[in-house]
């Protein structure tokens, strides 16, 4: 009779071994999944993902333009008011001697007074506060001590505002340089979402801006784009003489610009002081929300938190200083989220 012998099953070892191969084959398989070229982005992937990089750059720049700009006044206000306390300290010194000789003539005659000693202390304010003594001296003492009390209580004042803005300096100064950083950052990092495109995609995308602004340049002076005011007209054309000069951030011409160095700078040559930043610049005339409304030189601000201006060039078109690598221009309005106007 036959013998039936059950299947040999294979050993724990044997199933261990098996296992293991598979999981290693599987792990090697998603590796190479991973380790495959992802598709490179397309040009206009690319400038979508600058121009976002730019736009967050400027706001920086504008951070950073209106730290410089607050660091400068502060060391006007400082040198100033160093000035005011060694003109003051003078003053009190010779007030002192004046006192001094006072009370130096009192001891040659043998009339003076043993409180009148006092007249030589740093803090006369007690003195002056205890009325029986007020008695024993004249009227010109008695005005020479208010005098030298007023200037003293003065200078304090005038050191304590004095350390105050030292304070706000510094930390201004740091400020700047956290901007300053920030708009590196950004612009390194534009940089290099650009060199992943080849030689000839990032001469392609350079064309396609220059045949924008050209067009923009066309639309902006065809037909009767409105006429600004005289400011904003002589404003306007000092700007017209700028196209082609290189934004930088910092810029306040004339040889480079960031965006509102060059509303301002070109304000300037009208003989209108704005001030330096785009936040700043929203505020000094009367707003224009409706762009029927605008003219030739008023300034235009764009995004919500304000950190782009330029100059309406008429017809829907701004000229400005756009970004990093792109230099003084005209460009439509509508690429840009347009806010108000202001009417210097």
């Amino acid at each position: 009779m036959a013998s039936h012998r059950r299947p040999k099953q294979p050993s724990r070892a044997r199933v261990t071994v098996l296992t293991t191969a598979a999981a290693a084959a599987m792990a090697l398989s998603a590796q190479a999944a991973n380790a495959a070229p992802s598709a490179k982005p397309s040009k206009d992937e690319v400038k979508s993902k600058v121009d976002d990089l730019y736009q967050q750059a400027e706001k920086a720049t504008e951070a950073y333009d209106g730290a410089k700009e607050k660091q400068a006044t502060l060391e006007k206000e400082i040198s100033t008011l160093q000035d005011k306390v060694a003109r003051g300290q003078d003053e009190l010194n010779k007030l002192r001697d004046g006192i001094g000789t006072m009370a130096s003539a009192q001891y040659r005659t043998g009339s003076i007074d043993p409180s009148v000693q006092l007249f030589l202390s740093s803090n006369p304010d007690d003195y002056l506060d205890k009325a029986s003594t007020l008695d024993q001296l004249s009227s010109q003492q008695v005005e020479a001590l208010k005098k030298i009390q007023e200037k003293q209580r003065e200078l304090s004042q005038e050191r304590q505002e004095a350390t105050d803005k030292l304070k706000d300096l510094a930390a201004t100064r740091t400020q700047l340089g956290k901007n300053k950083q920030q708009v590196q950052d950004k612009l390194a990092a534009a940089q290099k979402v650009l060199n992943s495109l080849t030689a000839q995609e990032r001469a392609a995308l350079q064309a396609d801006q220059e045949r924008a602004s050209r067009a923009s340049a066309r639309t902006a002076l065809s037909g009767n784009p409105g006429v600004g005011s005289g400011r904003a007209g002589a404003a306007f054309a000092a700007a017209q003489r700028m196209i082609g000069v290189p934004y930088q951030y910092g810029g306040t011409g004339p040889s480079t610009f960031d965006c509102s160095g060059l509303t301002s700078w070109a304000y300037a040559q009208a003989g209108v002081t704005i001030p330096r930043t785009s936040q700043e610049q929203a505020n000094v005339g009367t707003r224009i929300y409706n762009q029927a409304d605008l003219q030739v030189g008023d300034l235009v601000l764009f995004f919500g938190d304000l950190h782009h201006v330029g100059l309406y060039a008429g017809n829907g078109q701004v000229l400005h200083a756009p970004h990093t690598g792109a230099n003084v221009r005209y460009e439509a309005m509508s690429d840009m989220t347009f806010e108000f106007g202001v009417r210097v």
